[in-house]
């Protein structure tokens, strides 16, 4: 009898609650908001998928969320290799050259480069630091590249430096969230599952976006830079290794063969589809579609991620140390991944921290380490994909998340016991070749030490503005409907850069 009173109560208290949920602020403005409140707000917002013009609904079957697809106009790469050099390669000391800074070399920096700027760790007056490396021109662009690069510097001619980018995030994890994902906060998709929801993958039995690390760490920012956020999860980056299994567990079991690997998939997607029609949820469809990807990339994947079979003079050509994890090995799996259709590739190479606190993160020592470790292989990725005749529809890209600033770096007021170089977000280098980019072209500039761009200001809105335009993307009209309201790659920012378009 108290049993059943107790019941009785608790049912009586859900009804009021349900009742009360009916008549919240919160519902009458959820309920409300598909009226006539919501048509006028939609006339109001171009590109929002009920706005004029707009053209930003992707079109594609939901149980094949990879499947490929054309952009919004014809664009003209198909592909993107992105080079993160994370933690920040200094511009000072590779690209942008400043024989005046070499004059103030050792002289207090002047009050009017500290005062009321923010810095990651300089505290009270740093000394200037002059360019630690020596630089020449090359190419017919007559491009500047220092002596740390001497292999790139042949590949000038093929480049767009951009020298004039900025950021307002002077710490790694949110700057690297920002370049990648369009917010230095978590939660938002990466460039590389934006791309890949916009355009699917040419390679039904690989992923359409996949991820290679090297450097001992991951980026600052973690997984998050090549996560999909609110996207459907199938269009996150597919991390891939350069040393043991290309993916873990993607062998079967002691005791499994393929057929029975087969069976148990088939089992799992039966009950998933069960599922899907009950609750009509599209993420149940996604985990079907991994789990039919995962079956093929078991076969796919340990093949286009051999770098054994390669010829001779192409693994010479990069630099490739088989069998261990490295950035020249990645860089020439990012040339067979493209080359097997996978749309997006992202390379993080760990170890750009140039502050100057030991050796290896020494602008004069670790630095210039680095530079000897990625130097062939860029180039040789650049010279590869002309040779193949795919330079032209696969964009490449290479920086990292800020710049380095021209005094060096001193923490709690004392100078660091190497010489380094603190975070900068008023300036520094990002270039781009391929994918219908300008060749031997520099735009923008710096002042006189590099500290501030005085010309051709860019910030990373702008460079993914670009690089979906050169996809066949509108940046502005490319959107995913989340929480009431369209999102976008660039948010509300980015303007295409016409000036280093061919």
């Amino acid at each position: 009898m108290i049993q059943k009173e107790l019941h009785d109560k608790r049912l009586l208290k859900e009804a009021e609650m349900a009742v009360t949920r009916m008549y919240t602020r919160r519902h009458f403005l959820m309920e409300s908001a598909m009226g006539l409140g919501a048509l006028a707000l939609g006339s109001l917002l171009p590109g929002c998928g009920t706005g004029k013009g707009s053209n930003n609904k992707i079109a594609f079957d939901p149980a094949h969320p990879l499947a490929p697809r054309m952009p919004m106009f014809p664009g003209r790469a198909k592909s993107v290799i992105y080079l993160h050099m994370a933690g920040a390669p200094s511009q000072l000391e590779l690209f942008d050259y400043k024989p005046a800074l070499q004059q103030l070399d050792g002289q207090d920096c002047p009050p009017s480069l500290l005062e009321g700027k923010r810095f990651a760790f300089i505290r009270g007056v740093p000394k200037m630091l002059g360019p630690q490396a020596k630089f020449a021109q090359y190419g017919d662009s007559r491009a500047w590249v220092s002596e740390h690069l001497p292999h790139l510097s042949g590949v000038v001619d093929d480049i767009s430096f951009l020298k004039g980018v900025t950021t307002d995030q002077f710490n790694h994890a949110p700057a690297q969230l920002l370049v990648h994902t369009g917010s230095p906060r978590l939660g938002r998709p990466s460039m590389g599952s934006w791309i890949t929801y916009g355009l699917g993958t040419e390679n039904q039995n690989l992923p359409g976006f996949v991820v290679l690390t090297s450097g001992g760490k991951f980026p600052d920012a973690g997984k998050s830079v090549w996560g999909s956020g609110f996207l459907p999860s199938v269009y996150q980056g597919v991390q891939c290794r350069s040393e043991g299994d290309p993916v873990l567990f993607i062998k079967d079991p002691e005791g499994m063969d393929r057929n029975l690997r087969k069976a148990s998939i088939d089992a799992i997607n039966k009950v998933n589809e069960e599922e899907y029609k009950e609750y009509n949820d599209p993420e149940i469809l996604s985990r079907i579609s991994q789990y039919e990807m995962a079956y093929k990339m078991q076969i796919a994947v340990p093949d286009v991620m051999n770098i054994n079979d390669e010829p001779a003079y192409i693994q010479e050509m990069y630099g490739v140390q088989p069998g261990r994890a490295c950035f020249a090995n990645n860089v020439l799996l990012a040339r067979k991944l493209v080359e097997k259709g996978v749309r997006f590739v992202q390379l993080f190479d760990w170890g750009w921290d140039s502050h100057g606190t030991d050796a290896s993160l020494a602008i004069d020592i670790g630095m210039i380490n680095k530079c000897r470790q990625v130097d062939k292989a860029v180039t040789a990725l650049i010279l590869d994909l002309k040779q193949r005749g795919l330079l032209d529809e696969t964009l490449v890209v290479w920086g990292g998340e800020f710049g380095r600033t021209p005094m060096m770096e001193n923490r709690d007021g004392k100078q660091n016991p190497f010489k380094g170089r603190d975070h900068h977000v008023d300036a520094f280098t990002i270039w781009m070749a391929g994918g219908g980019i300008k060749k031997g072209y520099t735009h923008g500039e710096t002042d006189e030490i590099g500290y501030s761009a005085v010309s051709g200001k860019v910030t990373a809105f702008d460079i993914q503005a670009t690089i979906l335009n050169q996809l066949g993307f509108d940046h502005e009209k490319f959107t995913y409907d989340y929480q009431g309201r369209p999102f976008r790659l660039t948010d509300v920012g980015g303007k295409v850069i016409r000036e280093i378009i061919a």
